[in-house]
C-alpha cells in the first residue's frame, strides 16, 4: 500500500541552519498493516510524515501509495487519498465554521465524484454525518449547526478523526493524535481510533510517545533515529517483546538511551 524509496530532505542546505531531517528512509506498508513508530526528538517522524502528505517535495527517492507514484503530486491531490491527524487538537478543524460545515468539506474534499466542490449534499448525507456522529458518544449529533471553535480539545479531535475517515482513506497518519489530551478523552479518542481503523481495515502509521501502545497496537513498531527507521519490528519478536526489551533494542540500534522524557515517563502503564 505505501512504499517509501531510499527518500532524503535536508533543509537550507548549505546555510548554518543546514538540517539533515530524512536520510535514505526505506519503508513498505502492506494493505492493513498498522504500525507504530517511536523515536527521540527530532528523530524525523513528523518530517516523514509531510512528506507523504506532499507539505513537502523530498530531495531524492520515491514515495508510492497504491502502486501510484506520488513523489512530485501536490498536497492538495494527495490529501483526497491521505489522512492525517495532529496532535494539536485545533489543527484540521475550522473553528468559524459549523460542525456540519467542517463535515461536509472532509466529505467533499474526499470524494470521487467530479466537480464535487460544486455538489450540494443530500438529505442521505446528512442523515449520514449525524449516524457517524452519534458513534463518537459525544452528543455532537444534536450540535450539527454549532461553530467548531465551542467544541472542547477531545470533541474535536474525535471530529477530526472522523473527517479523516468519512471516506475511507489509502492510509491515515496519526502523529502523536491523544497526547495532548486528558487521559480519560484520550483513551475514548485512542478507542475510537481503534475501532474504525479494524472496522474499515485502514493502512496506518501511528506516532507515539507510549511505550504500551507501541507494542500493544498494530501489527508493527517502528523505530526512528536521526531522520532514518532504525528497527522494525513485527511478528513473534514483537509479540514476546517487553517495554523494557523495546528500550534495550533501540540503545543497541542507536548506540544512546531514548531520550524523550515523555516515552520513558509512559514506561508504567
Amino acid at each position: 500500500m505505501l512504499e517509501l524509496k531510499n527518500i532524503s530532505k535536508t533543509f537550507n542546505p548549505g546555510t548554518v541552519n543546514e538540517k539533515s531531517a530524512l536520510s535514505h528512509v526505506n519503508l513498505h506498508l502492506d494493505n492493513g498493516d498498522f504500525a507504530t513508530i517511536i523515536g527521540s526528538n527530532g528523530a524525523g517522524k513528523s518530517t516523514m510524515f509531510n512528506a507523504i502528505t506532499g507539505s513537502f517535495y523530498v530531495d531524492e527517492g520515491d514515495i508510492i501509495l497504491d502502486d501510484e507514484n506520488i513523489t512530485y503530486v501536490p498536497e492538495y491531490k494527495r490529501s483526497k487519498m491521505i489522512g492525517h491527524l495532529f496532535q494539536d487538537p485545533l489543527l484540521g478543524t475550522a473553528p468559524h465554521m459549523t460542525i456540519e460545515e467542517n463535515l461536509t468539506l472532509a466529505y467533499l474534499r474526499a470524494s470521487t465524484k467530479s466537480h464535487q466542490f460544486f455538489s450540494r449534499l443530500s438529505k442521505k448525507d446528512k442523515e449520514k454525518f449525524r449516524e457517524q456522529l452519534a458513534l463518537l458518544d459525544m452528543g455532537l449529533e444534536d450540535r450539527l449547526k454549532q461553530p467548531v471553535g465551542l467544541l472542547s480539545g477531545g470533541q474535536r479531535q474525535a471530529l477530526t478523526l472522523l473527517m479523516a475517515t468519512m471516506v475511507t482513506p489509502k492510509i491515515l497518519l496519526l502523529d502523536e493524535h491523544t497526547a495532548a489530551l486528558d487521559p480519560a478523552t484520550a483513551e475514548k479518542v485512542l478507542k475510537l481510533t481503534k475501532d474504525i481503523i479494524a472496522e474499515r481495515g485502514i493502512t496506518c502509521l501511528m506516532v507515539t510517545h507510549n511505550m504500551h501502545q507501541a507494542l500493544e497496537l498494530g501489527n508493527r513498531t517502528l523505530m526512528m533515529d536521526s531522520g532514518r527507521i532504525v528497527s522494525d519490528i513485527y511478528g513473534e519478536e514483537r509479540t514476546k517483546m517487553t517495554v523494557d526489551d523495546l528500550l534495550t533494542k533501540f540503545k543497541e540500534n542507536v548506540g544512546a538511551q531514548l531520550d524523550n522524557d515523555r516515552i520513558l515517563f509512559s514506561k508504567e502503564k
